[in-house]
């Protein structure tokens, strides 16, 4: 199957918010965790898939090997890929398209830092009122800081720690 690219400058897509955790772990073994996490996540659940086919996310399928670029999974296609440092998400939906953007920063006598920017836009009427539902009603900063804890813990396990 020849690699699919969502033909869109991630930078070119309005930023909406970043969010951070520091994790006891290396770079290594946080990217480890972050592919892991994401291939076991949300969108590959029942009521997850059940929210893509309503959404009409786009893809909407689990293709190729976690953290390659073209690679995919329900909502998310790899747009770029660093390793240890740098992946990038991109996607879109009926109201929405999007990019979630992970950063391992490693920091001299501190913990790693792993973040995650979103930059998306919301098109018509309808994007802004799915705007007002997700980001309006922190439920997206809840689903965002959950996911980060989630790759923290996964991390640290790796790690022993």
């Amino acid at each position: 199957m020849a690699e699919r690219l969502i033909d869109i400058p991630i930078e070119s897509l309005p930023f909406v918010d970043e969010h951070s955790v520091s994790v006891s772990a290396s770079a290594e073994q946080t990217w480890e965790a972050l592919l892991a996490t994401l291939g076991t996540g949300f969108s590959n659940t029942r009521p997850g898939q059940a929210v893509v086919h309503r959404l009409g996310c786009s893809p909407s399928e689990t293709t190729g090997v976690a953290g390659r670029i073209g690679s995919t999974f329900p909502g998310f296609m790899v747009t770029r890929a660093i390793p240890p440092g740098v992946l990038a998400l991109m996607g879109e939906h009926r109201f929405s398209r999007y990019a979630l953007i992970f950063r391992l920063t490693e920091r001299e006598g501190a913990p790693l830092l792993l973040s995650a920017e979103t930059r998306a836009e919301f098109p018509g009427v309808r994007g802004t009122f799915y705007r007002a539902m997700i980001i309006g009603t922190r439920g997206h900063v809840l689903a965002t800081r959950s996911l980060l804890r989630g790759i923290r813990r996964a991390a640290q396990r790796r790690a022993g720690g």
